[in-house]
């Protein structure tokens, strides 16, 4: 049983989408839009009821545009009691773009480049992979969901560091306002936009937020003060066996083989 939270104190769950195809595929998935497989969905079903059970329906969501994300919120919700949460959808919480290497196997870019590069492409806080070019098919600019998006915000190869400087103001602005309210908040969103968001959270230094890995599917509890610190360091995860298992996977993303 899920404990209450203290007098005072501020929820927010963040929620990494359900498996999608390129986590199924071990590839780089970006901003490139795969959906959820039957495991995701299922993931999502049950982090929805993990969350039902703590006693935590949502009254304030937020995701990111991707449907793999939007999705999973939606499963999350239909496991609710909550009759009307506020959901907000935005760019700004996708996940980070990873130029050129998106839609490519982590085995291949692996083999590729080498192991060194590789890790530091995707692992590292300041390191980015080659861009996409302005004419590229998959470019964000030629999608309609960021039509409204000034062409120059609009990233065609991103590093940690770049996903936390678009999200900060997200997080000042948008999901600030909902916790300040005492609204339980759910942000589901991705591995690398919650590694960001941790960051903020936990002020993590670059070489700490290198060794974090976000599950798969898995609710991540934060019971923050009135100043919006937690609580406990890194929150609790709302199934740690679960949590433990997805981590793992999460780590070995393109070594399960050698090259």
């Amino acid at each position: 049983m899920t404990a209450s939270p203290r007098p005072g104190t501020r929820v927010l769950l963040l929620l990494r989408h359900g498996e999608s195809t390129a986590n199924a595929g071990d590839v780089f998935g970006g901003w490139l839009d795969y959906p959820l497989t039957a495991r995701g969905r299922t993931q999502s079903s049950e982090a929805g009821r993990l969350v039902h059970d703590a006693g935590l329906d949502p009254e304030a969501v937020h995701t990111s545009l991707l449907t793999r994300a939007v999705d999973t919120a939606e499963i999350v919700l239909a496991e609710s009691t909550s009759r009307t949460p506020t959901v907000h959808r935005s760019w700004l919480l996708n996940e980070r773009h990873y130029g050129a290497l998106q839609g490519r196997s982590r085995a291949a870019v692996r083999a590729e480049f080498g192991d060194e590069l590789f890790g530091r492409w995707r692992r590292s806080y300041d390191a980015t992979p080659p861009p996409i070019g302005d004419d590229d098919p998959t470019h964000p600019g030629r999608d309609p969901s960021y039509a409204d998006i000034p062409s120059n915000e609009l990233p065609t190869t991103e590093s940690l560091a770049d996903v936390r400087t678009r999200l900060l103001p997200y997080w000042r602005n948008a999901i600030v306002t909902d916790l300040a309210a005492d609204r339980v908040t759910l942000v589901v969103a991705h591995g690398n936009s919650l590694r960001a968001l941790c960051m903020i959270l936990d002020d993590l230094s670059p070489e700490q937020v290198r060794a974090l890995h976000i599950p798969t599917g898995v609710p991540l509890r934060y019971d923050l003060d009135e100043a919006l610190v937690p609580r406990v360091p890194g929150g609790t995860y709302l199934d740690r066996s679960a949590a433990a298992a997805g981590i793992a996977e999460v780590a070995a993303g393109g070594f399960a083989t050698k090259p």
